[in-house]
């Protein structure tokens, strides 16, 4: 069978010792498109243009914060907790090479639930600064993260990580900077199935406007993200070594409050509400 072999350079173009990579441009490019519909949102709402903008910001140091210590906290704890040029490293985005020497590599290990987590944190802080409804402000980044959730994966896809398990298919990818088995492009399906839930949310407020500020999207986002997350972890291969023997993995286990937090979002009933 043909199968795609995948072998991108990480690296859109490098000026001296600085480079600028496909997966950065894709977070780029995913919250700029998140910042676009918010945008739209709070027009719909006559909420005022310096507060837009103001979210963004907020929303920004609360998923890089968020996704970042996640991923530090729930995978890797025993590497960045060891010593204090580990925890160094969690913080900033450097790697010690020898003694106190270092370099700068980027933030490498990102996790969703953690950027999500961080997210919500920034949201409940910037509803208070700036004396916003917070379920209304959490509705309209619930219909937007998805497409910041695209993208994102796409760059995964473009780095050849967070890949999928070995699969006889004829869409499989075979990941060359990892091995030569052909394997399920985990990163495309979860990519999809993000812009997917963009339009099913985009639909569902148009035909129920009324429902924003009720908590109602922000649940659905949650609950169609993270049971799809949960049920795609089956065709991805683990992503640390302590997930081997685990009966569900650490993503699905993060998984299942999201999924539960959507479902009691979505039962509520408070209609659009400024204080």
């Amino acid at each position: 069978m043909l199968y795609i072999h995948w072998n991108p350079s990480i690296e859109i173009f490098t000026i001296g010792p600085l480079s600028v990579r496909w997966y950065s441009l894709c977070w780029i490019i995913g919250l700029a498109l998140a910042y676009i519909v918010v945008g739209w949102l709070y027009r719909e709402q006559k909420i005022k243009e310096e507060l837009h903008e103001k979210v963004f910001i907020y929303c920004f140091l609360g998923v890089l914060i968020g996704a970042r210590l996640g991923h530090c906290l729930f995978y890797e704890p025993g590497y960045f907790l060891s010593t204090p040029k580990h925890f160094i490293e969690m913080l900033l985005p450097i790697r010690f090479t020898d003694g106190w020497y270092c370099r700068f590599v980027g933030y490498e290990g990102l996790s969703s639930h953690g950027g999500i987590t961080g997210v919500i944190i920034a949201m409940w802080l910037y509803c208070r600064r700036y004396k916003l409804y917070t379920w209304f402000v959490l509705d309209c980044l619930g219909i937007a993260c998805t497409l910041t959730g695209c993208f994102i994966r796409l760059g995964n896809l473009m780095n050849s990580e967070i890949i999928g398990k070995p699969a006889d298919l004829p869409w499989a990818f075979i990941f060359e900077r990892v091995d030569q088995l052909p394997r399920h492009p985990g990163q495309l399906y979860e990519s999809l199935a993000y812009l997917c839930f963009f339009f099913i949310l985009w639909f569902v407020h148009k035909k129920q406007p009324r429902k924003m500020g009720t908590g109602f999207f922000f649940g659905l986002c949650m609950v169609l993200v993270f049971v799809f997350r949960f049920l795609i972890e089956y065709v991805k291969d683990i992503q640390e070594a302590f997930e081997a023997d685990m009966i569900i993995n650490m993503g699905q286990l993060l998984s299942i409050p999201f999924i539960i937090a959507g479902i009691l979002c979505m039962r509520r009933t408070t209609r659009k509400v400024f204080v």
